[in-house]
C-alpha cells in the first residue's frame, strides 16, 4: 500500500518534442534521423536539463528513431537517465494516451522527462499546466517546435496526473 504522504511529494515532468528531422519524403516516418540542426539542438536541451539540475529517473521516449537520437544526443551533452522506456504508445499519441503512459510510471519515481512529438506533446503541456496567464504558458500555445521543452511540476501521483494538475515551471525552446 502506498504511503498517504506520497501525494505531497513534488514531482516534475518534462515533456520534450523531439529535434529537427530530416524530411519525410525519403522514408517511413518511423525511421527518419536527426538532421544536422536536430543533433545540435538536442544537445541543447540536454545541456538545459544539466543546467536546471534536472536528472530524470525515468525517460519515456517514443520508439521512433528520432526521438531516441534526441534523447542520445541529450545525454551525450550531460542529461542524466536512470531508466528509459521505449513505449509505441508515444508515437502518434493524445494527450489521453500520452496520459496512460505517465499512469503506468512507479510511484517512486520523482522526475520523468517524456520524449515524443507533436501534436500530443504541445497538447498535453497545455492541458496540464494550471496557469493560463503566464508568458511560458502563452508561448507554449502557440508554438512549440522541435526540441521545445516544458517543465512541470505536480504534486499528484502519476495514477492521479490529470488536466489542470501541474505547475508550469518553465518553456524553452533550446537551440544548439
Amino acid at each position: 500500500m502506498a504511503d498517504p504522504s506520497d501525494l505531497l511529494i513534488d514531482r516534475t515532468l518534462v515533456l520534450l518534442r523531439h529535434a529537427k528531422a530530416v524530411p519525410p519524403e525519403s522514408m517511413p516516418d518511423l525511421e527518419r534521423p536527426l538532421a544536422d540542426r536536430g543533433r545540435a539542438d538536442a544537445a541543447a536541451a540536454g545541456r538545459y536539463l544539466v543546467a536546471q539540475g534536472i536528472e530524470a529517473e525515468l525517460v519515456l521516449c517514443s520508439p521512433s528513431i528520432r526521438t531516441r537520437e534526441t534523447w542520445q544526443y541529450a545525454a551525450e551533452a550531460g542529461a542524466i537517465a536512470t531508466d528509459i522506456w521505449y513505449d509505441r504508445r508515444i508515437y502518434s499519441a493524445g494527450t489521453d494516451e500520452l496520459l496512460e503512459v505517465i499512469r503506468d510510471v512507479p510511484a517512486e519515481v520523482r522526475t520523468v522527462v517524456m520524449v515524443g512529438h507533436a501534436p500530443g506533446i504541445p497538447w498535453l503541456a497545455d492541458e496540464l499546466a494550471l496557469d493560463g496567464t503566464s508568458p511560458n504558458r502563452i508561448e507554449l500555445t502557440q508554438k512549440y517546435p522541435t526540441s521545445g521543452l516544458a517543465v512541470l511540476h505536480h504534486t499528484a501521483r502519476w495514477t492521479d496526473l490529470a488536466v489542470d494538475d501541474a505547475d508550469l515551471v518553465e518553456y524553452v525552446i533550446p537551440r544548439g
